[in-house]
């Protein structure tokens, strides 16, 4: 690259989409020409946020010698998918800096500056520091821990953070930094904003879709979600106050590229469970969840753990397998939620109240009904609350499935007499009155009677 080209491409980055053919849109060139430290792209499906992005990360890598640029997305694919759009504006103004190495996943230049793409992952991205441009693709599907974890790496480089997105519901810390955009320059791109899309397009959008898959993914809009399996979650949970005593219990979900969820709090003398402690991570090794986790607690683990279940039990804790029937386990957690016997402290369960946002039931096209199950997502947290309420109020969910009844119907007044029957058959409170053995007998010695005898949780499932 000659000098005067060279100069002219330092002061006007737009020249590597036109080097490609392209001709840049207004918002294209302005956010290219931008210095500040923290940019938020919201833009429409098909915008050219990604194309753009990709020019601003190969501008920092010629012009700012030794710079470390980092793509990060949820999966490698789509990070790779973006570093190749790196690729081609590389190849297209001829190679002006010459490539030391380069693969379908990194590149480095002779200046000694770097672009290398990555997932989201916590253990690939921590051994990175000194980072000039951190670009975080799908930035509304990227987790809030994993985007806090990234956020350090720039503290000492003083690097600029670019997040870009299209909207995906009012959810995590993109729709926040949007909505309180303190310290944050917004740059909004609709479909109005791209001659490339037209308005037969979204016509024929309107009418396959719906009004609101339109307004999210081409008009930049945060639509609530709907079908939400909770909607009612932090209303009649959510609490600051602080937990009276009580017995020490707790629900547990494994996950390693998932997170570990562990909730816990304690079930009082009026059968209120009052959770105010959390544990939610990833990539995390289980002895180090099981150093945290705290001693003296009744768990309830996920039924699908018993390798991890077993390795807890070794190093002290009380574990047994929680139960994973889902849709009698969230009509036993709603049953709770509308008879007040559930309380969260919404400050020391932070996870457990966004997962109640966002827990929905699928819907396909418009009008289409929704489905009983719900969407495996955001289920961690929630996961571990289930497998808790699964145990404690068994003999309410062995009751449904006996008769049969709808798990998805709202709770009957006679709801509350039966989660109080199986609250004083777990814990004791009350002796239960089993189904006669083989032997004929009724109940047993006080042994039988009592909570932590496996044989109850046999017979009552």
């Amino acid at each position: 690259m000659d000098p005067a080209a060279a100069l002219r491409l330092a002061l006007d980055p737009s020249g590597i989409l036109e080097a490609q053919g392209l001709t840049p849109d207004p918002w294209q060139r302005e956010f290219l020409a931008s210095a500040s430290s923290q940019i938020l792209l919201n833009c429409s499906r098909q915008s050219g946020k990604s194309t753009v992005v990709a020019a601003k990360a190969l501008h920092a890598a010629i012009f700012k010698p030794g710079s470390l640029t980092l793509l990060l997305s949820p999966t490698q694919r789509q990070s790779g998918e973006l570093f190749r759009k790196v690729l081609a504006g590389y190849r297209a103004l001829g190679r002006p800096i010459e490539t030391i190495g380069e693969t379908q996943l990194k590149m480095e230049l002779t200046n000694g500056s770097r672009i290398i793409c990555l997932p989201g992952r916590e253990e690939t991205i921590r051994s990175f520091s000194n980072v000039t441009l951190l670009i975080i693709d799908e930035a509304a599907r990227v987790p809030e821990d994993l985007y806090k974890s990234v956020r350090p790496m720039l503290a000492v480089s003083k690097g600029q953070l670019i997040a870009l997105s299209t909207p995906f519901g009012q959810r995590g810390w993109f729709f926040q930094a949007w909505t309180n955009p303190i310290g944050w320059e917004c740059v909004k791109a609709t479909w109005k904003d791209c001659p490339r899309i037209t308005q037969d397009f979204i016509l024929n959008e309107r009418i396959s879709c719906g009004d609101s898959w339109v307004a999210q993914e081409f008009e930049c809009s945060f639509e609530a979600l709907e079908g939400l399996v909770y909607p009612d979650f932090e209303t009649k949970c959510g609490t600051i106050c602080v937990a009276p005593p009580g017995k020490p219990i707790g629900g547990i979900d494994f996950g390693f590229r998932n997170p570990f969820a562990a909730i816990w709090g304690v079930l009082d003398e009026n059968d209120v469970i009052w959770l105010d402690g959390e544990r939610y991570l990833r990539e995390t090794p289980l002895h180090e969840h099981s150093k945290a986790l705290p001693k003296k607690v009744q768990w309830y683990a996920d039924p699908a753990g018993r390798t991890e279940t077993e390795e807890l039990r070794i190093a002290g804790h009380l574990v047994r397998k929680g139960n994973n029937d889902i849709r009698a386990g969230i009509a036993a957690v709603k049953a709770r939620i509308e008879t007040g016997r559930l309380k969260v402290c919404t400050y020391k369960c932070p996870n457990l109240i966004a997962e109640a946002k966002l827990y929905r039931y699928s819907q396909g096209y418009p009008g289409a009904p929704v489905s009983e199950t719900p969407v495996d997502e955001f289920n961690h947290a929630l996961g571990a609350l289930r497998y808790l309420v699964s145990r404690i109020d068994a003999r309410f969910m062995a009751k449904l499935r006996r008769k049969g009844e709808s798990v998805a119907q709202e709770p009957t007044q006679e709801e509350p007499d039966r989660l109080r029957e199986a609250q004083e058959a777990a814990f004791g409170i009350r002796p239960p009155s089993f189904p006669p053995s083989q032997g004929g007998k009724q109940g047993g010695d006080e042994r039988q009677q009592r909570w932590d005898n496996p044989a109850i949780w046999e017979q009552i499932r």
